[in-house]
This record gives structure tokens, C-alpha cells and sequence, in this order.
């Protein structure tokens, strides 16, 4: 369930992209007009005030934010504003640079979105990159990596819900089997993880859980040194248990040494529209306060007042 909130009456597009410029002009820029509109709009709507800001003042607003805007709030605001399909591109892009080299950014691309969305993805990676993103994954990755991410991002799953519980037994086996076997990415497990649906996936981890009296991630605990196993169960829960994993996402982002911006911003941003009060719940829930305070004891400034607004605080 999404956390945005979008007022009743909104303006027209023209007329956001008015106050919008507004806010752009003068001494000094009106931050608090931008989180305003911005931070208040949905995805379509967000699109027609870029296209309206295009068509009225013959000017790009991205770039225009880009100009005026500085630091972990511009990087907010920025990813905000761009289509989600484009906001994929660029988080997938970034995450197979060397410099900003992220396998769980496309691991969460690849588990989290719907078929369709990824398939808009790679579409918006193909026409801004000039390149597919299964090609830049596979050239960017290698071993036990390569070997997930690739059918991870290139998937199309169905997205009924309808369940083979026959399937899902064997399934549970075949996979209880190869963790028996510390073949942990073996190619039934890949195939597995990769092409069913995620209603599947859950009633097989169900009859694993029932049949093997243990759960998978318990199974893939014990390897709790070994960083591609650790990918491999922070995959499954992604893929089964989203609001779980973004939990913990934002809990070591937030509880670090020094908060982890780059992680908070994808969270809130990717989510927000999406399942961020589920993952609210969660975080309250595993940490007995609540995301908007957490948040506001960790951030501050205008970076915080927008990650507020995105998550729904009163």
C-alpha cells in the first residue's frame, strides 16, 4: 500500500510547472514549493508537469532542478521526478559502474517490480543507454552473481495467483535438496527462483517450511560467511517477503555509522508509491519506533522534510 499522499483537487500540470519555475526564480530557491508539488503528485501526474514545464517554458525540469537544487535532497527529488521505468534505468545503470557497483540495486529491480514494470525497464534502459541491461548485468557481474541476476532481470513471471500445489511440493524438495547438498546455485535453483511466480514461490516455501520443519532461510543461515549465500537468501526474502527485506534495507541504513543515504532515498523513492506502508508496519513493528521518527532523528533540512512527505507523515 502506497504512503503518498495526493490532494483531492490538484492544480493543472501547467500550472504546477508555473509555480514550479516560480520557485526556481528570484534570490534564493523556494525548496518548500517544490517538496509542495512534487512530493504530492503520482507518477502520471508527475510525467505531465514535466511535460507541461517542457512545452511552457521551453526548458527541461530535470536540469532545471539539477541547477537548483543540491546533495541528498536534489538525488531525492531528481529520482522522485523521473518516470519509475526511467528511475529503474538509471538505479540499474549506476549499480554496474565500478565506482557505485550495487548487485542488491539490481537484485531488488529484478525481485520487486511487476513483469510489466521490468519489461518498461528495460525498455527505458535500451533507449537512454543505447544497450540492453541483461548485457550490461552480465558484463558487470561474475560468478554465483552473474548466474542470478541475469534470468533475475530478464524474467517475466506470471503474475496470477493461481498455485500447483503438486509443483510446489517438488519444487520445496528440489530445493531442500540442493541446500542439503550446499549447491546453492545449482540450476533447478536458479530456474526456480527465476521464472515462477511469486504466488509459487510462496507455496513452495511454505511446503519447504512444512515438509522440512525448518524454513529456507534458516536452511541458508549457516553460511552466514559466505557473501554469495548471503545474496542468495536476501534474494528469496526480497522476492517472497518484500516488506521484510526493505525493513531491514532502511533499519542498517538508518542504525550504520553514519547513514547510508544512498539506500534510504532508493527505498522511500522506489516505494513509496508502491508498498512503503507496509514496510512502515514492519519497521515499527521490528524496532519499536516508527519509520517518520527514525528518519527524522537521522536526516535533516529540506532532504528530510521530502523523504517525510513521500512516506505520508501527518
Amino acid at each position: 500500500m502506497a504512503t503518498l499522499k495526493v490532494p483531492e483537487c490538484i492544480p493543472s500540470p501547467e500550472e504546477d510547472s508555473h509555480h514550479l519555475k516560480k520557485a526556481f526564480q528570484g534570490f534564493g530557491t523556494n525548496e518548500a514549493s517544490i517538496i509542495e508539488i512534487l512530493a504530492h503528485r503520482n507518477g502520471a501526474q508527475r510525467k505531465l508537469i514535466r511535460e507541461a514545464y517542457a512545452a511552457v517554458h521551453g526548458e527541461d525540469l530535470l536540469k532545471d532542478l539539477e541547477k537548483e537544487l543540491s546533495g541528498d535532497f536534489l538525488r531525492a527529488v531528481l529520482l522522485w521526478t523521473l518516470d519509475p521505468a526511467e528511475r529503474d534505468a538509471q538505479l540499474a545503470n549506476e549499480a554496474t559502474k565500478i565506482l557505485s557497483a550495487n548487485n542488491l540495486v539490481i537484485m531488488e529491480i529484478g525481485c520487486t517490480r511487476s513483469s510489466y514494470e521490468l519489461f518498461k525497464a528495460r525498455e527505458a534502459y535500451h533507449a537512454r543507454f543505447k544497450k540492453s541491461l541483461e548485457e550490461d548485468v552480465a558484463f558487470h557481474t561474475t560468478g554465483d552473481f552473474r548466474k542470478l541476476l541475469v534470468p533475475l532481470v530478464s524474467a517475466f513471471r506470471y503474475e496470477g495467483d493461481e498455485v500447483n500445489m503438486m509443483l510446489a511440493k517438488a519444487e520445496a524438495k528440489i530445493l531442500h535438496d540442493k541446500i542439503s547438498e550446499k549447491a546453492y546455485f545449482d540450476d533447478e535453483i536458479i530456474r526456480i527462483l527465476t521464472t515462477r511466480s511469486k504466488a509459487q514461490l510462496n507455496a513452495t516455501l511454505n511446503q519447504y517450511n512444512d515438509h522440512f520443519g525448518s524454513a529456507i532461510f534458516k536452511d541458508l543461515k549457516g553460511e552466514a560467511d559466505n557473501e554469495c549465500v548471503n545474496f542468495l537468501r536476501a534474494t528469496i526474502k526480497c522476492l517472497t517477503c518484500p516488506e521484510k527485506y526493505y525493513e531491514k534495507t532502511l533499519r542498517l541504513a538508518i542504525k550504520r555509522l553514519g547513514t547510508d543515504e544512498n539506500a534510504l532515498t532508493r527505498v522511500v523513492v522506489t516505494q513509496a508509491e508502491v508498498n512503503m506502508q507496509r514496510i512502515k508496519e514492519e519497521y515499527h513493528k521490528r524496532n519499536s519506533v516508527t519509520l517518520d521518527h527514525a528518519i527524522a532523528g537521522d536526516t535533516s533540512g529540506d532532504y528530510e522534510k521530502v523523504l517525510l512527505a513521500l512516506i505520508g507523515h501527518e
